[in-house]
Parts: structure tokens; C-alpha cells; sequence
């Protein structure tokens, strides 16, 4: 349990934020149910539990469009 609080709290932090880390994770979940493939390998593990180690493990992280877009004007 502590682990887990520990891990939660590590991906508020690479994320932003609580409100980020839970867009995040929605967008990922979204993409997983459409068939995405996993980033991570933890075969028999709930998608809640991929998603979260993908950002602990900085495979994934939140663009907000204006990010995007300044990314695109300078490369």
C-alpha cells in the first residue's frame, strides 16, 4: 500500500499534477482500449496499473496543444 502511494505520488510529479496525471491517464486508457500497444510489459496487470508505470517510466507524458504547437515552429 505504501508503494503504491509512493508510486501514485512519483506520477503526480513527473505529470504535473493531479488534474494532468488524470487526463493522462484517461487519454492512455482511451488509446489502450482502442488496441495501442502496451509501452511497458506486465502481462496480467489491470490497464490502470500500465498506464501508471508508463509514466513512471517517462514513456508517456501530457502535450497540451499550445506545447505542440510551439515544439512544431521550432524543429
Amino acid at each position: 500500500m505504501i508503494e503504491h502511494k509512493m508510486k501514485i505520488e512519483d506520477a503526480i510529479r513527473k505529470a504535473g499534477g493531479r488534474f494532468k496525471l488524470t487526463t493522462l491517464i484517461q487519454k492512455r486508457l482511451q488509446e489502450l482500449n482502442k488496441g495501442a500497444p502496451s509501452l511497458v510489459e506486465m502481462p496480467g496487470r489491470a490497464m490502470i496499473d500500465v498506464v501508471l508505470e508508463e509514466i513512471l517510466q517517462d514513456k508517456i507524458q501530457l502535450v497540451t496543444d499550445e506545447e505542440l504547437k510551439n515544439s512544431l515552429l521550432q524543429g
